[in-house]
């Protein structure tokens, strides 16, 4: 098989979120109205749409912390037994919430104060502490509005003890969290140019040609493939020995960035990407030769009833804002499985947070590419809450409900802080988890630049059974995004609240399936929770259930595993495979049924998917 293979690309998927204080208290049951027809440009129409959706994610965002605050002060006014005790889970909160920048508590007589406010934000903040202190003086909770200082925004909270008014606590609260999420939104929907001109040296290209292009818009993002310009991949027909690598850096003032088996990426400190490849292909005859091209960040355990009972999960957030797993009837469908602990889902993307209270025992052993001496945390945030789609702890009472109860997450970090990674990174990082066990690979990144470095890599994973979910892109356009339209890779676009085809989505002939994308609440790094958007938070839901079919039944191959949810989806717009859905929006109970019943033999699979799958071996 592949073993040895290199990737050339960057892939960085990103997400934001903004506050709209008066949406609804609830997301599950709110049906969003598609944005009013415009008579404007389409891709003006577009931007405007990819705003709202910003806006919506970060007003979901800002409920979601309200809610987590509020909830945790009140557990700790009414769950104290003694003032030992209340001082040490006093200490707890803080530690909980680091967006707690000053924190009044009242205990009879006695008055705690932890933090500083500045005089500034002081005088700013001074009406809304003195209606929270009024509220508690009269038994009753306060949440102010959001106010602005220095560019960020903050909110005052207050709660009293249920039946003793002299025990309350007061805080102002800090809502980064919302602008962290506006940032990731803003690359994630391309609002802005990603990655910007200049950061590793990118040079933008048109999709499948060398043909120079300006990334000057977010919509021009749809439209180009990014790469280093001083970097080439090549693959030779043998590994080169130590006087032809000499050769090279003496000819070319070559350096080896990254080395795999027969393949190198080299960088030149005198030549561009054009003139290296040339010069490769003329002297050396490589089996490929390609720019090394950027990605982006786009109970007990097997329970066997097949009823359809609603199994409404505990977690806080749970049936206030999780829309996404009822539609996808993911509680009916856990009747038939909730998962196994020896499924593993490898999530490639910008690390996971390992301490995360939500994700508590769901993790096994990752690994860095990105910088290997280091441990794969989440230092953006885009892995943490794709890993609490799949993940987070189920009937907890803590936070959100992952789609499964038992699956392991293993993380895999190759995208930087910036949210982009390299085609090597990416590859590596295949090959990798292919090698230490993952079942079922979750690459919510991408980009429009086909790299047979990063194919080859699919090829291995996929010979070894793995599973391959990747999400299709945020630029509202039917141009294949990679590594989604490898013939491998099953492509997931995304839905919204009214099961349209999400406005930002990417479509096209090679959509598999579609899931649920828009305002997700998930994980978020700072042991916090935020809503998100994009077809980045559709392909988890995909790649759970897949962990839940492999749990189902062990012994489908990864062929079988997508063809049944091919199968089993509900059919959505026009009837039959459509560019919008694939073949449908994914349905875990009907999926879930199958697989627990379903006969392995190809025998009894349509002739069309018989003869497509065939095909598919081929290649």
């Amino acid at each position: 098989m592949r073993r040895n293979v290199l990737l050339g690309a960057l892939f960085t998927f990103a997400v934001v979120l903004f506050a709209i204080p008066l949406l609804p208290p609830s997301l599950k049951n709110v049906h969003h109205a598609p944005p009013k027809a415009l008579e404007v440009h389409p891709a003006k129409k577009e931007a405007i749409y990819k705003q709202q959706t910003i806006q919506q994610d970060m007003a979901a965002t800002e409920r979601l912390a309200r809610s987590q605050v509020t909830r945790d002060m009140k557990q700790f006014l009414n769950n104290k037994d003694s003032n030992k005790d209340a001082l040490r889970k006093f200490k707890e909160l803080l530690n909980i919430h680091p967006e707690l920048l000053w924190v009044e508590w009242v205990d009879g007589q006695k008055k705690n104060t932890v933090g500083k406010i500045k005089n500034e934000l002081s005088g700013i903040s001074k009406h809304y502490l003195a209606e929270a202190r009024k509220s508690v003086v009269q038994g009753s909770s306060y949440s102010s509005p959001i106010f602005t200082y220095g560019g960020k925004s903050y909110f005052v909270l207050s709660q009293a003890h249920t039946s003793k008014p002299k025990q309350s606590i007061v805080a102002l609260v800090s809502t980064e969290i919302i602008q962290a999420v506006e940032r990731h939104q803003k690359r994630n929907l391309r609002i802005i140019p990603y990655p910007p001109e200049g950061r590793y040296r990118i040079e933008s290209v048109t999709p499948g040609s060398n043909q120079e292009t300006t990334v000057r818009t977010g919509e021009d993002n749809g439209n180009a493939s990014h790469y280093s310009i001083d970097e080439i991949v090549v693959k030779f027909r043998q590994p080169l020995t130590a006087k032809q690598l000499l050769q090279l850096r003496k000819e070319l003032n070559l350096s080896v960035v990254r080395h795999t088996g027969k393949t190198y990426v080299f960088r030149s400190t005198k030549h561009e990407t054009s003139h290296l490849k040339a010069y490769f292909i003329d002297k050396w005859n490589p089996e490929f030769v390609e720019p090394h091209y950027l990605y982006m960040t786009n109970e007990s355990e097997g329970t066997s009833a097949t009823d359809s009972k609603i199994i409404v999960p505990n977690d806080t957030l749970y049936s206030e804002y999780q829309w996404n797993l009822p539609e996808i009837t993911t509680e009916t469908g856990w009747n038939v499985t909730k998962g196994s602990k020896d499924v593993i889902v490898a999530v490639l993307d910008t690390g996971v947070q390992a301490d995360h209270p939500d994700l508590k025992g769901r993790l096994v052993k990752g690994v860095n590419i990105v910088d290997p001496s280091s441990a794969p945390e989440d230092d953006v945030g885009h892995g943490t809450h794709v890993a609490g789609i799949i993940a987070a702890n189920v009937n907890n009472k803590e936070g959100v409900a992952g789609m499964t109860w038992f699956t392991k997450i293993m993380p895999v970090k190759v995208l930087d802080s910036s949210g982009a990674g390299s085609t090597y990174s990416v590859a590596q990082g295949i090959i990798w988890a292919t090698d230490h066990g993952a079942n079922i690979i979750n690459m919510s990144l991408g980009n429009y630049a086909e790299a047979e470095f990063l194919h080859d890599a699919l090829k291995y994973a996929y010979e070894h059974g793995v599973v391959l979910v990747a999400a299709s892109g945020n630029d509202n356009t039917d141009r294949p995004g990679y590594p989604a339209a490898y013939p491998e890779v099953f492509a997931v676009s995304a839905t919204d609240q009214n099961e349209m085809r999400a406005e930002y989505s990417n479509y096209g002939d090679y959509i598999d399936v579609a899931a649920p994308g828009s305002s997700i609440p998930s994980t978020y790094p700072g042991s916090r929770y935020a809503a998100l958007s994009g077809t980045s938070m559709a392909c988890p839901h995909v790649s759970a259930l897949a962990s839940l079919v492999k749990a189902a039944n062990p012994k489908l191959s990864n062929i079988e595993i997508m063809d049944l949810l091919r199968r089993t989806s509900r059919d959505l717009g026009k009837s039959g495979k459509d560019k919008d859905f694939g073949y449908g929006q994914i349905d875990v109970r009907s999926a879930l049924l199958s697989a627990n019943g379903i006969n392995t033999s190809l025998q009894l699979y349509p002739q069309q998917v018989r003869r497509e799958l065939s095909q598919l071996n081929k290649k």
